[in-house]
């Protein structure tokens, strides 16, 4: 009579942990949970279309009237930008100055300051910005690394290896440099567009009922006007970089794009 192993029993009985963890050969591996996409429509929408509307139908006395009008259309995309930023779950500094932004128009318009306030800080923000983006170049951190060159849109780790590889990150640095013009160029073009606007369409008596319907307009037309310009300008910058990155890594576009 042969003795059985206890041990070869045991085996048998309780796999190993390794078996355990080992997903079967046709289940798929789990994948990560990707970050919900923000609705480009409903962006538009509350923050242009909702507010537009407000200011210029709903500004009358036999409405909303002219102060509480200012509110609710500034209210939406004031909850909008809240609600990201909590469901973000950190700090965003250009939801924040977003924010800020809708604070200073509605609080300028309730005041009954001068519109030459409103331009003034309609063209302060993206000045700002531009301002911010050439200081950034002196500090480990350059904001063109947040505009441009991010995994979000690049794969960075597989870039920094075949610049390392091939001694071309002097080269790079310098490619990052002149892409950061280009975008503080893009926010000075911001900046005037906002300043022409802002004096071209604020004409009347702030708390009056046609300087709403003007704030609602100037809304509607600082997207096509302002966003458009400036936003080539951005997709020259990064194209501009897209091209140094090729030229010094000898990657294809492929190799350089982050694929979803």
């Amino acid at each position: 009579m042969t003795n059985e192993n206890p041990s070869a029993k045991t085996d048998k009985q309780h796999p190993s942990n390794d078996s355990l963890s080992t997903p079967p050969p046709n289940q798929p591996a789990a994948s990560k949970p990707t970050a919900k996409k923000e609705n480009m429509l409903l962006n538009i929408a509350i923050n242009i279309v909702v507010p537009t509307v407000i200011l210029s139908k709903f500004s009358g006395e036999s409405a909303l009237g002219v102060e509480l009008a200012i509110i609710v259309a500034l209210g939406f995309p004031l909850a909008y930008g809240l609600r990201e930023f909590f469901q973000v779950g950190k700090f965003n500094l250009f939801s924040v100055i977003g924010i800020v932004s809708i604070m200073l128009t509605g609080g300028m318009a309730l005041l009954k300051l001068p519109p030459e306030y409103i331009a003034i800080k309609e063209a302060g923000i993206p000045a700002l910005f531009a301002i911010f983006t050439l200081i950034s170049l002196r500090t480990r951190f350059p904001l063109v690394k947040t505009f441009l060159y991010n995994d979000k849109i690049m794969q960075v780790t597989k870039v920094d290896d075949a610049l390392l590889r091939l001694g071309t990150k002097p080269a790079f640095e310098r490619a990052l440099v002149n892409a950061s013009y280009l975008i503080a160029l893009s926010f000075i073009i911001s900046s005037i567009l906002n300043y022409i606007l802002a004096v071209v369409i604020l004409v009347s008596e702030p708390g009056t009922e046609a300087f709403n319907a003007e704030l609602g307009k100037m809304s509607a037309l600082s997207f096509p006007v302002i966003a458009v310009p400036a936003t080539i300008v951005m997709m020259i910058a990064l194209f501009y970089l897209f091209k140094q990155i090729k030229k010094l890594t000898q990657l294809n576009f492929e190799d350089i794009l982050n694929q979803p």
